[in-house]
Parts: C-alpha cells; sequence; structure tokens
C-alpha cells in the first residue's frame, strides 16, 4: 500500500539544500507502485515533480502537487565474451553503480565517477565528464508512461541524445519516468584521457599503463578538487552549459579573447568552457547574499545557508546577462529549474 505523506520538506531531497516543501509525497520502491498511483484518478490528474537523487534542480518555490521520488534498486549484469551488460534500478546512486562497475572491470564508465544524482535521471540529462558522455555506454532503458499505465522500452536511437539533452527533456518531457536503465560496457578499457586534467594528474602519480581504478579515483580526484560537496555546502554541480557556438561567432570571440579556451564542438561547431567565461567575468568565488559561485569553481553556483531558490535564479541571470554583454555568447541553464 503507498503511504501518500503531506507538507513534506525537501530541503534532504535537493543538494542545493533548498527548504521548500511537497504538498504530496511519495516515494517508489517498485515498478508496480507506479502503475498503483496512476490508477488512482485523485494522483494521475495532480500535477507531480519525479525526483531522484535532487542533483540537478532548483526549486523556485513550495510545490504544490505530488512529488514522487523514484527509490527502485538493484544492479544485474551480464558478460558475453568481452561484452558487459549491466542493468540498474532508477532509484541506483549513480556512483554507487559507477564503482560497482569499476571493482568488477566493466569498463566505460570511469570517467563518469562521482557524477551525482541517479541512475534514472541519467539519461534524462544525458549526463557526461571528461570527454564521456551517458549515450557512450548506454543500450536502453525501461520507462513508465503515465498516460497509459504501461512500461516502454527505449533504445539509444529513440532517445534522441544530444548535449546534456534527449527526448526526455524535450518532446516527451514530464511523459515517463524511468524504473532501469541497461548499460553495454566492456571487459577491454579504451581510456578517454585527453579531457580535462587526467592524462597530467596521472604522470603525477607515475602511473603509465593505468587500471579502470586508476582513472576512476583520478576523476574523483579532480571532481573533488575542484566541486564542492552537497553534504557541506548546497549545490547542484555544474549550473550551465558549456555553450556550443559557431565558428563564425567563435572567430569573433578569439579575436578579442585569443585565451578563450575552447574544444571541437562537433559538426563544425566550437565547445566553451563555461567556467572561464564566468571566471573572466569577475564571478569566481564571489557571494552575493546567501549565494555565490564556489571559489574553486565558477561554474558552480552554491547556497551558502538559507539561500532561496528565487535568490540562487536572481543571481544566475545577473552571470548570464554579465557573459552575454561581455562575450556576446549567451549561456544556459544545466540546472532543471522547478517553478
Amino acid at each position: 500500500m503507498l503511504q501518500i505523506q503531506e507538507n513534506v520538506s525537501l530541503k534532504n531531497f535537493n543538494t542545493f539544500g533548498v527548504d521548500a516543501k511537497a504538498r504530496y509525497f511519495v516515494e517508489i520502491n517498485r515498478n508496480d507502485h507506479l502503475v498503483e498511483l496512476f490508477m488512482d484518478p485523485q494522483w494521475k490528474q495532480m500535477p507531480h515533480l519525479v525526483l531522484g537523487g535532487g542533483s540537478n534542480m532548483l526549486l523556485l518555490k513550495d510545490y504544490e502537487g505530488l512529488v514522487i521520488r523514484i527509490n527502485i534498486r538493484g544492479i544485474e549484469h551480464r558478460i558475453s565474451h568481452n561484452d558487459v551488460f549491466v542493468e540498474a534500478g532508477g532509484g541506483e546512486v549513480w556512483n554507487d553503480l559507477v564503482n560497482f562497475c569499476v571493482a568488477r572491470g566493466y569498463a566505460g564508465m570511469e570517467n563518469l565517477s562521482l557524477i551525482p544524482g541517479s541512475v534514472g535521471a541519467s539519461p534524462i540529462q544525458n549526463i557526461g565528464a571528461y570527454g564521456v558522455e551517458l549515450k557512450d555506454v548506454f543500450q536502453s532503458c525501461n520507462a513508465f508512461e503515465l498516460a497509459t499505465g504501461t512500461f516502454k522500452t527505449f533504445t539509444k536511437s529513440d532517445c534522441k541524445f544530444g548535449y546534456r539533452e534527449s527526448i526526455f527533456k524535450s518532446e516527451l518531457q514530464g511523459e515517463y519516468i524511468i524504473v532501469s536503465v541497461k548499460f553495454h560496457l566492456s571487459l577491454v578499457p579504451n581510456f578517454n584521457l585527453k579531457y580535462g586534467a587526467i592524462e597530467q594528474e596521472l604522470q603525477n602519480r607515475g602511473i603509465t599503463e593505468p587500471t579502470l581504478k586508476d582513472v576512476s579515483q583520478v576523476v574523483s580526484h579532480i571532481r573533488v578538487s575542484k566541486l564542492p560537496d552537497p553534504s557541506t555546502i548546497g549545490n547542484a554541480g555544474s549550473f550551465f552549459k558549456n555553450p556550443i557556438i559557431s565558428a563564425e561567432l567563435f572567430a569573433q570571440v578569439h579575436a578579442k579573447f585569443p585565451e578563450v579556451v575552447n574544444y571541437p564542438g562537433g559538426d563544425g561547431l566550437v565547445k566553451l568552457a563555461a567556467g572561464w567565461l564566468i571566471e573572466q567575468c569577475g564571478w569566481k568565488g564571489k557571494v552575493v547574499g546567501h549565494t555565490g559561485t564556489w571559489k574553486n569553481q565558477a561554474l558552480v553556483l552554491v547556497n551558502h545557508g538559507g539561500a532561496t531558490g528565487e535568490e540562487v535564479y536572481s543571481f544566475s541571470s545577473q552571470i548570464i546577462d554579465s557573459v552575454y554583454t561581455k562575450f556576446g555568447v549567451l549561456l544556459q541553464r544545466e540546472v532543471n529549474i522547478i517553478s
């Protein structure tokens, strides 16, 4: 029997630590709980918000509908020659899954170590770090369709993955709840060490032939050195996407700022480092009221204690305006804004 709670604080369910309340709150531990929930007309018709780890969202105010926390657990794995197929429940902690795979020698996820959040949220955002994206290891996901009360399997092509994008953030937004994800990994590592400081840190440690564990530990070390721990200071990781711009716009920016940090963006486009752009505008380590940017990484907005969602959002708008004025580049928020 499902337990629907009322007037529940979401402070401990979002990594920003914003103290907003849910009018109604339910935790889902099994697939059939979703069927039961949406068979009831009261809940089917009510606005709802799906929560996993709460790591990629900013609550601007109390939520007047039903908050559904996905807590479906379990990890299964199967090996065929050098191919490894791993399926995990949507409520599993993402980094626990990464550690599970690294410990067993299943390669492909090591660059995605220590990304906060849940497995079920990973395809929605097409999470990525250090040159690897979720889509690179994704095989399929099982999702619950709210309108019909049935489950559907989505393949990689079905998901229409883009940079921090998927079909679940665009045309199917709010129509499905992901209950499990299947990954295609390998027993033969194909390391991606060129992005960020991975190669340098391996050299610093005297590692010339890295293992999966080495790469995972180095990625974790780099993330910890740059990003604040949500358990000690509220944040949602990278608040903005790295902008991908046309070659023409890049030429204009590069002419004025030859030192601009950039990477190939694919299809003749150029990806800029949002953190660098923000830092050049003087925002790194800045504190405004109860919010600000992290001292070690301007891309991360933090809650110094007591910040409201509106306060953080207003601060992010100031940063967007500042970067556009200086560089002519429009930043986009990576974090989901819940209003």
